[in-house]
């Protein structure tokens, strides 16, 4: 049943827009700060911190790569 769930999660994660993902990420390290939950609350929290870590990373590199279009495009533009 956990594991299910955790796809869903995952699932749910990899659509967020980049800060709703920045802001859940926020928000699970100042519960892992917080010292509050036991190692195992801690360990799951870590998990759902390093998805969502991929998840902003992934929208990052997709928005350096539509830069670099963008300004090869431009450069290519300005040489004509």
């Amino acid at each position: 049943m956990e594991d299910r769930e955790n796809t869903r999660e995952a699932a749910g994660e990899n659509a967020l827009p980049l800060e709703e993902a920045f802001r859940r990420l926020d928000e699970v390290l100042g519960e892992m700060e917080s010292g509050e939950h036991s190692l195992e609350e801690t360990f799951s929290l870590y998990e759902k911190g390093l998805k969502l870590v991929r998840r902003c990373q992934e929208a990052v590199d997709g928005i350096e790569k539509k830069l670099i279009i963008l300004e090869t495009k431009e450069e290519a533009g300005d040489g004509q």
